[in-house]
């Protein structure tokens, strides 16, 4: 016997279908008693869309009885004339871009009497306005009434499906994926072995459910992933479906919003029926940011509607019809960095925190995504994969799939093998973007300034070892640098950089933080030294607006130069704004004279090196130390001596 909702599911079928008909039928009904009532018309009419047959009007003027124009204005004007010597009243119909022509060229230029039709006379020839072949029967008329009232039937039409279905290819229409059909495995995630840890937990949690119910513990395990884009957050929800063999439904969290009132509110619940349907199923948000933000911030009522839906959905109300699904949401922010619903947040009773891989994880994924190249594709005698390990810090698995995806393409582009300096190449083509010398080759001074700006940002970079006395040789191994260029980068807008390889651990000093303000500093202190205070360019503007940043972040939110410790941004206080800019100047003004003092130490050495790499365009690390072990040993630099602020 059927049961009750698939008999009420039937029933709402029926009454679409009876709806629609309902709505075909009225509107033909209509058609029918929309053909007005016209008097008999004593004269024969002749009809026509033959614009000759008023340019004739010019030769035939004497022979009219009347020349009328009806709806002049419309799209489709019509000339009505009779002659004297004829029974028929011609109607031409003309496009109303050809009547502008006819009036000015025949019926002024020829000066043939006319008039606008009256009232009366287009009541009384009402038929003779009309096309002939609207005459002919009902059905015409059936179709002037759906042409003119195409849109608003469209828009009915549209509306009643997407009461019925929703909107097509949004979140509602999510498709069932079988485990047979998902792809990949655990062993995927290289490494990552705290995060392995944690699902095979949730595995467990899952599959002894009875277990945690002896510990009153009867709430879905309900999953949130946070994390850095590109960590593997998304693939982790098809590993966990496939390992525990039930299906998948996957579903953007932004395409839940249908631009509907209530849109994401039924997309969720359709899912959430999908789900239930299948007995056990996981149901996949990914980029659900935007519904973990606190609710009550909007103005409209119904802004919070589809967080408050999910949060019923994930908090089992329907316990013993989806005992058996589990919500698995993904998002780039957690509740350390960004502001979210508390609400929301009581919801998952598991919460598991991706992290970018570290040196090792690198290396191997490195080696991984390269094994998987055919024979001979990889120079693995010339592969030195702890420097590409090294150079590439803070990269993402999905990052580091990508630069070797961008050397296989150069390697094929080059009929070339996949070794460490193609890998490195990769990495700067990802990194920095396509650079090129062509746009800055024939301008001379502006080459000069660029090569004299990135040397600055070098030596404020190797300042420190040089002033413990360390020699070129040790000074390298202890420099991050990578590479100094005077290509110019079309992405970022630049004319030339220093690349250097990042640090896994962001755990700064204060000390540290002055001196990555310092190599900020580098270029425009270069510029200043050799060009004076008025012959600074615009080139420094993106690492004056670092260095402003990072000046913030120590003296207003670290309070770094203060015993209060406070973050100063969060308190509302009269004048505390100028008294920060205040702050940030008499720091920023510090820091940037102990620079300039420095540069002068390294003026000579800056300029001797200027003219090779002008020559050069690029040189790399090996190459700039052993530029500078040829020419003299490294320089005694002292501490500048700057008054007290």
């Amino acid at each position: 016997m059927p049961s009750f909702s698939k008999m009420y599911q039937s029933s709402k079928n029926a009454y679409v279908r009876a709806a629609l008909f309902l709505l075909v039928a009225l509107a033909i009904v209509a058609a029918v008693l929309y053909k007005p009532m016209v008097p008999a018309i004593t004269n024969p009419v002749v009809q026509s869309q033959d614009i000759s047959e008023v340019t004739a009007l010019a030769a035939n003027k004497e022979r009219l009885e009347y020349l009328l124009l009806a709806d002049p204005l419309s799209d489709f004007p019509r000339y009505v004339f009779k002659y004297k010597d004829a029974a028929q009243i011609h109607v031409v119909k003309v496009p109303s871009t050809s009547h502008v022509n006819l009036e000015r060229e025949i019926l002024l230029k020829n000066a043939i009497p006319y008039s606008i039709a009256t009232d009366e006379f287009l009541n009384t020839y009402k038929a003779a306005m009309k096309d002939e072949n609207a005459r002919n029967g009902w059905l015409s008329e059936v179709g002037t009434f759906f042409a003119r009232n195409a849109i608003g039937l469209a828009l009915l039409v549209f509306l009643i499906v997407v009461m019925r279905k929703g909107i097509p290819g949004m979140a509602s229409s999510a498709s069932v994926i079988k485990p047979e059909n998902l792809k990949g495995s655990m062993d995927d995630l290289i490494g990552m072995e705290d995060i392995k840890q944690e699902v095979a937990h949730l595995e467990e949690m899952i599959e002894n459910r009875s277990l945690y119910k002896s510990h009153n513990i009867d709430k879905p395990f309900n999953v949130m992933l946070t994390g850095p884009a590109g960590t593997g957050k998304t693939k982790l929800a098809g590993y966990l479906a496939k390992k525990l063999g039930i299906p998948l439904i996957q579903a953007s969290g932004s395409g839940l919003e249908s631009g509907f009132v209530g849109g994401g509110s039924k997309a969720l619940s359709t899912i959430y029926k999908k789900a239930c349907a299948q007995g056990r199923c996981i149901i996949f948000l990914d980029e659900a940011q935007t519904l973990f933000m606190p609710r009550g911030r909007g103005d409209k009522k119904w802004d919070d509607d589809t967080a408050n839906t999910l949060l019923g959905l994930l908090d089992g109300i329907k316990s013993d019809e989806g005992a058996g699904v589990i919500w698995v949401v993904a998002s780039n922010f957690d509740d350390a960095n960004s502001q979210m619903d508390e609400a929301m947040l009581r919801r998952f009773s598991v919460k598991i925190n991706f992290r970018l891989p570290n040196r090792v994880e690198r290396r191997e994924l490195l080696k991984v995504f390269l094994a998987r190249k055919d024979e001979g594709c990889v120079d693995w005698n010339n592969l030195n994969l702890d420097y590409v390990a090294d150079i590439t810090a803070n990269l993402s698995p999905a990052l580091l799939e990508t630069v070797v995806d961008r050397a296989s393409m150069i390697a094929i582009h080059e009929k070339a093998v996949i070794n460490t300096d193609l890998l490195f190449r990769a990495f700067e083509r990802a990194a920095i973007g396509l650079t090129d010398r062509a746009t800055t080759a024939e301008k001379d001074k502006q080459r000069e300034r660029v090569a004299l700006h990135e040397l600055g940002h070098f030596f404020m970079q190797i300042d420190p070892y040089l002033r413990n006395g360390l020699s070129w040789e040790e000074v390298k191994q202890k420099s991050n640098l990578l590479k100094i260029s005077t290509e110019s980068v079309s992405k970022i807008g630049a004319l030339g950089y220093v690349l250097s390889s990042g640090e896994d651990v962001s755990l700064q000093t204060l000390e540290e933080m002055e001196q990555g303000v310092i190599q900020l500093y580098g270029g425009v202190a270069a510029e200043e030294l050799f060009y004076g205070s008025r012959g600074i360019s615009t080139g420094s503007q993106n690492d004056i607006q670092k260095a402003t940043s990072m000046l913030d972040l120590m003296v207003n939110r670290l309070s770094m130069y203060s015993r209060s410790k406070l973050d100063y941004t969060q308190l509302k206080r009269d004048g505390s704004a100028d008294e920060a800019v205040r702050q940030l100047e008499d720091k920023a003004d510090e820091l940037y004279n102990r620079t300039l003092e420095a540069m002068k130490g390294y003026k000579d050495i800056i300029w001797s090196l200027k003219d090779t790499l002008l020559e050069r365009y690029v040189l790399s690390k090996d190459e700039v130390f052993a530029l500078l072990a040829d020419m003299e040993s490294p320089p005694t630099v002292k501490e500048p001596q700057l008054k007290a602020a």
